[in-house]
């Protein structure tokens, strides 16, 4: 059996990913608020090749930016009951407002948040920075139970 190099097992690690999560529109996203607590909310997911990053639009001046500049620290999760499929990513987050990456992501179902479009002063991007996913996908999943099944993936 040959030895995968650490370069080789990232790759992996982000070709698996990224078909776990390919086509789940919504995500909740998890922050800490200033007191400690976890705070979750949707997050519109983008329609793009996963390379290790996560990207979400958002708006500059909101409670999660607040919450993200005290602790990059951030879990996503996705869930597609349908494909019994079911993805938990942490890693660190922040803000950029990239005018170039923000007009290759945009898409018309963003004006629903954002009816200014490209043109919205308070329009910018959040990267996660994928560190590390546990997923659960087999149809067994409710036969032997969630954690039998879990299986994790490391970034480096």
């Amino acid at each position: 059996m040959r030895t995968q190099t650490p370069e080789q097992a990232t790759r992996d690690a982000i070709e698996h990913l990224s078909t776990l999560i390919h086509g789940i529109k919504v995500a909740m996203m998890t922050t800490v608020d200033a007191d400690g607590t976890l705070h979750s909310r949707p997050m519109w997911t983008q329609d793009h090749d996963f390379d290790g990053d996560l990207w979400f639009f958002t708006r500059a001046h909101s409670h999660k930016v607040e919450e993200l500049e005290e602790d990059h620290h951030v879990n996503i999760s996705f869930a597609d009951p349908a494909r019994e499929r079911y993805v938990s990513v942490s890693g660190r987050c922040q803000l950029e407002k990239d005018p170039r990456r923000m007009r290759d992501m945009w898409s018309p179902a963003l004006e629903a948040w954002f009816p200014q479009g490209l043109d919205d002063p308070e329009l910018a991007l959040l990267r996660v920075s994928v560190q590390r996913a546990e997923y659960w996908d087999t149809p067994t999943l409710g036969t032997s139970g969630p954690d039998a099944n879990a299986s994790h993936l490391t970034f480096s």
